[in-house]
């Protein structure tokens, strides 16, 4: 299951991911929610809480698909996980995605949200 995490700035999609996430979970929630605020903002930030018991493989290619659909509009994302498989393979593959990423353990989740809502810096 994927919950849209509210008190966050437009710019930030911010989800809490928990229990066991499948496809539909992305189709019918963070996708539609990401798209929904790349309409809005040229770059978008992300933050995931996740503690799931299960990923289907579907849902790890649609998060898969959807990073790279859309590169150059990521600035910063946050992971806030336990889970030490999600920890490894966010800092294995972290260096392909665009922009800033940090991985931190759910005792440092309001860190992670201060970090991830942190000004944005303006371009010259």
């Amino acid at each position: 299951m994927i919950e849209i995490l509210k008190d966050f700035p437009d710019s930030i999609a911010a989800f809490a991911c928990r229990g066991h996430l499948t496809k539909s979970d992305y189709d019918t929630v963070l996708i539609p929610d990401i798209e929904d605020r790349l309409q809005r903002h040229d770059r978008v930030r992300v933050y995931y809480e996740i503690a799931p018991d299960s990923v289907d493989p579907g849902a790890m290619w649609e998060d898969t698909k959807l990073g790279f659909s859309h590169l150059r509009s990521w600035e910063r994302f946050a992971v806030v996980t336990d889970v030490d498989w999600i920890k490894h393979a966010v800092k294995l593959f972290g260096f392909l995605m665009p922009g800033e990423l940090r991985v931190f353990p759910a005792a440092e989740a309001s860190i992670a949200r201060e970090w991830i809502a942190e000004k944005q810096q303006v371009s010259q």
